[in-house]
């Protein structure tokens, strides 16, 4: 798990007012408090929650954020534990949670706040010494990751490709990515060969793409970012011709298609009223920007108006999941989480 440290803290109070329009704290210090927030689930959403837990702690340094990285559907199994006291009060998702999962909660009374807290990109990447690959199509993505794909060479990936062993290194499928991935590119969730090295630990694979000169994989773009030293970042074509490169901007707007996605925490609605629960994620919205577009995070931030929105969400309790609505497909974050229209 990457344990990064960010130069900068941020008070809660400067940001509060501004960002997400609450009230602003009266001069004082914060109340101090203590108590453990337990957070698992998505790898691709850690670094976020880790760089969050790090800056909480100088305001609130008797609260431990214990951050896990079980994957998004490992995280979510903890999340909707049998056994009450062995539940996490948050949940980090690469994706929305899904149809079992939501009828899960419902079978324990379980309520939950869908919290989206980020815009990510997945980061197509090989080894920093491939000098003769620099994009893929979706088509040959698809060719390369399909369930049963004979393709194991680079040469049977595209012509005037060298004789060169292909070793892939993607997700476990407990991880939300591997859903995202597949879907986006195979055509269904959860179709996928399975003879590659695979992990929940988004750190492993990037270890193993570098270590390999044969070595494609795959995982959010924040880890990309923070070893573009020893990888090649690869551009994909979508099928227009113009292969795009994941950036900030680039997965901001959606140009980087299809591989841009938003990330998710998804809180325990009883949790959140414990004053730590509550002050973490307070803390964590204020300054949500700064933490999510951090150079050693690195995902793009939600306009400061969604963030609102958001905030205004868990403000009113509003349990389940905007992606339960059969017409959610196909729309954006601000329609489903504040109205707007396209």
């Amino acid at each position: 798990m990457r344990k990064d440290r960010l130069g900068r803290r941020v008070g809660l109070a400067a940001m509060l007012c501004g960002l997400c329009g609450l009230p602003a704290a009266s001069g004082q210090a914060p109340e101090k408090l203590s108590g453990r927030v337990k957070v698992d689930g998505s790898s691709t959403v850690a670094p976020i929650m880790m760089a969050a837990a790090e800056m909480f702690r100088a305001e609130q340094p008797r609260v431990d954020v214990a951050v896990g990285i079980a994957g998004t559907g490992g995280g979510f199994k903890k999340f909707l534990e049998e056994r009450r006291e062995l539940r996490t009060d948050i949940n980090d998702a690469s994706r929305a949670i899904k149809a079992p999962e939501m009828a899960r909660a419902a079978q324990l009374g379980v309520e939950f706040i869908e919290l989206p807290i980020a815009y990510d990109g997945i980061a197509i990447a090989v080894n920093a010494s491939n000098s003769f690959c620099d994009s893929l199509t979706v088509a040959e993505l698809k060719r390369i990751w399909e369930p049963d794909s004979p393709i194991n060479n680079w040469k049977d990936v595209r012509l005037g490709f060298p004789d060169l062993r292909l070793k892939l290194y993607g997700p476990a499928p407990d991880n939300g990515t591997f859903d995202y991935f597949t879907e986006a590119v195979v055509g269904k969730e959860d179709a996928s060969r399975s003879d590659y090295t695979a992990s929940v630990d988004s750190n492993v694979r990037v270890q193993g793409v570098a270590g390999d000169p044969g070595g494609l994989g795959y995982f959010g773009f924040s880890y990309y970012e923070a070893n573009r030293d020893r990888l090649k970042l690869l551009a994909i074509d979508n099928g227009d011709g113009k292969p795009i490169k994941p950036s900030l901007p680039a997965i901001r707007d959606g140009t980087y298609r299809p591989l841009s996605r938003p990330l998710f925490i998804y809180v325990n609605k009883e949790a959140a009223q414990r004053p730590e629960v509550r002050a973490f994620l307070q803390f964590l919205f204020a300054n949500a920007p700064r933490i999510v577009e951090n150079p050693k995070v690195g995902y793009a931030a939600l306009p400061a108006d969604l963030y609102r929105a958001i905030w205004s969400r868990l403000e009113q309790g509003v349990a389940g999941s905007a992606f339960a609505d059969p017409n959610a497909a196909g729309r954006t974050l601000p329609e489903l989480f504040s109205g707007q229209k396209k």
